[in-house]
């Protein structure tokens, strides 16, 4: 009598987005999936996004959520190709979630958190066949067998493919602390570093400014630098001024060009417009206008409501003498000059850039060139994006790309 053929067994190390949905599409292609996570549970870093509401996607047209990805638009554009911000909204009401489109066009669960998506999907894919061994830290390879500290004890594992979803080297303590990276270069494969993406910058503050302004918001403003070729970009948002430094979603917006400036020049300036409502002409006719026995201060926030943070940043940026020239002083409402001096630490960001250099995979499969049958997904790739929803996004559409892939490494789909 003819024994049933066993089902091949996939590892999938990482139980953040990219290794669950690695792990649904694997289940769904009739294999025996087994999900191995350093932690006690499950999307840990996942869990804290959603904390202040669950960004889940964008609404925007595909061609400009693509061109969030900057260099790596066509790589990260061949996972969206599979799984795009629609797609994800289906295969959230799938789970018995609903979502909606807030007004800055973000995608939200209706509960706006993140534990009732990740309750459902957890159970989705148990009820798969799906198999989960927390506490299980992998620690590379020994005779073709992965290698896993546990609680127990070491233990080695056999997988006939594996999905690598470690994330990147942000918020260490949630399980992204990219140990993985040397590893992995040891055995060949290409690693660029790690560093912050979606940070926040140094600056160098007087005692008298950080002790006054720190925490405070700057809610109407925008921030300018040099762009490639020098041509210079703007955006307008809302950040923060820190202890010693700036965050916030707009800093975290532009963190990426500055982050790669201040790596080359060590460190870079960039010109805050205090008043990016008003232009250059209307500021410049305000500040002349006469102010009789009133102070400059008191001037400026009669007439243009300069006042906190903000006029405490024009007293701690502006020479002293530049406010007696009604010119400079117009010039610098609309351009103040600010020096970052670096980014903040990697365990601080929201996310990280580096890792897996896309020219470590074969071709267009997500599997590693230099270790046939291993398979790498999410923010352990050398890829980054712009918080929204954009980070997500792309874990989701990469853990699925690498399900995809191993399942036709290992002969089960055309």
């Amino acid at each position: 009598m003819t024994q049933p053929t066993q089902p091949q067994r996939v590892a999938v190390i990482g139980g953040g987005p990219a290794g669950l949905m690695a792990a649904e599409t694997l289940a769904a292609g009739g294999v025996r999936v087994d999900v191995y996570d350093a932690m006690p549970s499950t999307g840990r870093k996942f869990l804290l996004a959603g904390k202040g509401g669950m960004n889940i996607t964008h609404s925007e047209a595909l061609p400009a959520f693509r061109s969030r990805y900057r260099s790596r638009e066509r790589e990260v554009g061949r996972w969206l190709d599979g799984f795009d911000p629609q797609a994800v909204r289906e295969w959230i009401h799938g789970l018995g979630i609903g979502t909606f489109v807030g007004t800055s066009n973000r995608v939200f669960p209706l509960e706006m958190k993140a534990a009732p998506l990740l309750r459902a999907w957890l159970h989705r894919l148990r009820e798969a066949g799906v198999r989960f061994h927390m506490r299980h830290r992998w620690l590379g390879w020994q005779d073709g067998r992965l290698r896993m500290a546990t609680p127990e004890g070491e233990l080695l594992v056999d997988a006939d493919a594996t999905v690598l979803a470690l994330g990147g080297a942000s918020w260490a303590r949630l399980g992204s602390d990219g140990a993985w990276a040397p590893l992995l270069a040891d055995l060949g494969v290409e690693v660029a570093p790690l560093v912050p993406s979606n940070c926040g910058f140094d600056v160098d503050w007087s005692a008298h400014f950080s002790e006054r302004h720190a925490g405070a918001p700057l809610t109407t403003v925008a921030i300018a630098w040099r762009g490639a070729g020098g041509v210079m970009e703007k955006r307008q948002g809302q950040f923060v001024v820190t202890q010693g430094g700036i965050e916030g979603s707009l800093v975290y917006a532009v963190s990426a060009p500055l982050r790669d400036q201040i790596a080359e020049q060590g460190d870079t300036t960039i010109w805050l417009d205090l008043l990016p409502d008003l232009d250059a002409a209307r500021v410049a006719q305000e500040v002349a206008r006469p102010r009789g026995s009133r102070s400059m201060s008191s001037h400026l926030q009669s007439r243009l409501g300069i006042k906190g943070v903000k006029a405490g940043l024009l007293h701690e940026c502006l020479p002293k003498e530049a406010y007696a020239d009604p010119a400079k002083l117009a010039a610098a409402l609309k351009a103040l000059p600010l020096v970052l001096r670096g980014p903040r630490p990697i365990d601080e960001a929201i996310s990280s850039a580096g890792g897996v250099r896309f020219e470590a995979l074969d071709g267009d499969s997500a599997m590693l060139r230099a270790l046939p049958g291993v398979f790498v997904a999410g923010e352990m790739i050398d890829w980054e994006a712009p918080t929204g929803g954009y980070l997500l996004t792309a874990c989701f559409g990469s853990g699925r790309a690498a399900g995809r892939d191993a399942l036709a490494w290992l002969g089960l789909t055309r």
